[in-house]
């Protein structure tokens, strides 16, 4: 029997004659609108929540958080993921099950991936392998219903309202945005007050309610017959299938576009932490900015497709693939801008999140000029019956531009000392070897109030110069680490410090050295082996000491940090700890770190107090570690992507110029089609 034998009878194979809009339209708008809220809300909170919140998910914080590159390399991989699942619903779609059914079904497996978010911290799983589970749900459902979804809208219309097309696709992308705009303005204030429950929870109801949506629709749309043999006919004709290598080549280009506007989730995020976040008469929450992008996307839409492309198409003939290509050339702007807001931090200064609205203006121009053009063109280029496979296409172009990104974040992260620590169990673990591939080292387990563990070092000697001891507490989990070398930076950060100290004025205005101001301060300073040590400022409120370490070699796992930090005081802020509010995460450390004890609770409170620049004291901080760098950050980092899409936009141009076009558009009068459905039939039974 066909594989479109089980749909029933009622439901339309082929668009109407009319040239008006088709029915199914406001379903899958508001369908697509709801959905969105789904992804973007999670997908807003993601990387804040893997570096500030899933440590203290479980009753008892068991690890320290990720690193800023380590989330930003998860949050990629996890995006790579979410677009590399278009090709598997592609394929299900254009030859098993259809459009309708592959969204229907896999809109399910999303909701329960929501389902799986929402209950982190609970048992049996720990945090960390719920997040697993739920990312790969969302990434397995959202992933496989994109390119239908999408293609599924071009389905609706026949030639005579092929004209409508354009704008339709128009207001596919405002669903997408308005549904991304309520939701990263809402979710990570609900994160903040309300925890990671609701923040998840939420996006998973909104889910539900677009699956709903999308089934109420199923009489109004026109549902395209799946394939089947035929997609396989067609898939081994050089003519039809020629399309697909020829976008590949057109997407490659693309995906590097991809690679740097994604980075708006992670490191723009990030950034945004060290900027002054009180702008147009708000306190931004560092991952609200992101909401910028869908209001000016609705802005820009109709100053594009009504003044900037008819006065550009005046000088020369506007193509799709022009389009393109400017708007490559435009993402450049848009990183250089938060690469120069970056060398600002760099400095010790603390510009304005408003910087970023403006490089959110020229990236949100270049995303209108690539993103909806690709969107559009994918379809159009793409056989009648390899609409969805060809959309897969362009959605793996985002994901393989995310995977470049994860890559980078990957290697530009050096191994730390402190891993060796991270699954130790004092009780079973007694006197024994641990490696972990990168270091190694000897539990000494003598004192039970005072474990250590003996980290060799790049000798594999115990007992020589080079070793270091990590300090654990009760439980088995890292406190510090020592070396030979801590007591060299530790006279450096007092002279760091004492210069912060010694200026006058407020702590609003202290800062700490530049990194000329430095250099006097710096004289002479080695570690243990003879490197020198070297200064760089990190932020207005951090700074970060720096050694080649015991191997004698740059950025090497053995490469040894301090990183020191000030909480400033504001003595504006009340004492009374009980008149305070404390967010969500404030009130899980308070719970885990008292363990119901009020006086450590007061104890706990005053110190996030002070983290948060409250209280009536200036405390610094110092964290020493042996590996765990980032070898690409700051400014150098935003510069890299700068370089690598000013590269892609050069050569792109020769690349577009050789592409020739050529269009296919669902006909409702194609008899050729009916024909082949019923040979289809004939052949299946």
């Amino acid at each position: 029997m066909s594989t479109s034998d089980s749909e029933p009878s009622t439901y339309n194979d082929r668009p109407q004659a009319t040239t008006g809009m088709p029915p199914g339209i406001p379903y899958i708008i508001g369908n697509e609108a709801a959905e969105r809220f789904s992804f973007y809300g999670m997908k807003a909170i993601l990387t804040v929540f893997m570096v500030d919140y899933l440590h203290w998910m479980s009753s008892s914080s068991t690890a320290q958080g990720m690193s800023n590159a380590e989330a930003t390399e998860h949050y990629h991989t996890f995006t790579a993921a979410a677009y590399f699942f278009p090709v598997i619903g592609a394929l299900l779609s254009d030859i098993f099950l259809g459009k309708y059914r592959t969204i229907l079904y896999l809109s399910i497996v999303y909701c329960i991936g929501h389902g799986a978010l929402a209950l982190m911290g609970s048992p049996p799983l720990s945090a960390g392998m719920w997040l697993f589970a739920g990312l790969l749900l969302i990434s397995i459902g959202s992933g496989g219903i994109k390119p239908c979804v999408s293609a599924h809208v071009g389905d609706q219309f026949g030639k005579s309202n092929s004209h409508m097309l354009t704008k339709v696709y128009q207001w596919f992308y405002f669903s997408i945005n308005f549904g991304s705009f309520i939701s990263t303005l809402l979710t990570p204030w609900v994160l903040e007050h309300y925890g990671p429950h609701w923040a998840f929870g939420i996006p998973g109801v909104l889910m539900a309610i677009a699956t709903f949506l999308f089934w109420m629709g199923r009489h109004k749309f026109v549902h395209i017959r799946p394939g089947g043999y035929r997609f396989l006919q067609e898939l081994l004709s050089w003519e039809k299938f020629s399309s697909i290598p020829k976008l590949m080549i057109i997407f490659s280009f693309v995906a590097v576009f991809w690679a740097l506007f994604d980075q708006t989730g992670s490191s723009w995020v990030l950034q945004a932490k060290n900027l002054n976040r009180e702008w147009l008469g708000y306190t931004w929450l560092e991952s609200q900015i992101q909401a910028i992008n869908p209001i000016l996307v609705l802005t820009l839409i109709p100053l594009f497709q009504f003044l900037i492309y008819p006065a550009i198409d005046r000088v020369f003939p506007l193509t799709p693939i022009r389009k393109i290509s400017l708007g490559l050339f435009v993402m450049i702007g848009g990183f250089a801008i938060v690469a120069l807001v970056q060398e600002r931090v760099d400095a010790g200064s603390q510009p304005s999140i408003g910087w970023q609205f403006l490089a959110y203006a020229v990236l949100t121009a270049s995303e209108v000029m690539v993103s909806i053009t690709c969107l559009e063109f994918a379809y159009t280029q793409a056989p009648k019956t390899m609409k969805s496979i060809v959309m897969a296409v362009f959605l793996f172009s985002v994901s393989m531009g995310n995977v470049f990104t994860a890559t980078v974040n990957r290697y530009i992260q050096t191994p730390a000392a402190a891993s060796l620590a991270a699954d130790i169990d004092l009780e079973s673990d007694a006197k024994q070897t641990f490696d972990n591939g990168s270091f190694v080292g000897e539990l000494q387990n003598d004192d039970p109030a005072a474990p250590k563990l003996a980290l060799l070092g790049p000798d594999n000697k115990l007992g020589t110069q080079d070793d270091a001891t990590l300090l654990l507490n009760e439980d088995g989990k890292l406190d510090s680490i020592e070396n030979a070398s801590l007591e060299s930076f530790n006279a450096v950060a007092e002279k760091i410090e004492a210069f912060f100290l010694d200026q006058t004025g407020d702590d609003s205005t202290r800062a700490f050295p530049s990194v000329e101001e430095a250099q006097s301060l710096l004289t002479d300073a080695n570690d243990a082996f003879g490197n020198p040590i070297t200064y760089k400022l990190l932020s207005r409120d951090q700074y970060q000491l720096v050694s080649a370490g015991a191997d004698g070699v740059n950025d090497t796992q053995w490469d040894e940090t301090l990183t020191g930090t000030v909480d400033r005081a504001n003595t504006s802020e009340t004492a009374d700890t009980d008149a305070l509010t404390f967010n969500w995460l404030e009130r899980q450390k308070i719970a885990i770190e008292s363990e119901g004890d009020s006086g450590q609770a007061e104890v706990v409170k005053r110190k996030l107090i002070s983290e948060r620049g409250g209280g009536d004291e200036t405390k610094l901080s110092r964290d020493y570690a042996i590996g765990g760098r980032t070898l690409l950050e700051g400014a150098a980092y935003f510069w890299f992507w700068t370089t690598c899409i000013f590269v892609t936009a050069i050569l792109f141009v020769p690349v577009g110029y050789l592409y020739k076009e050529k269009t296919y558009i669902q006909d409702e009068d194609d008899a050729e089609h009916a024909a082949e459905a019923i040979a289809d039939e004939s052949i299946s039974t």
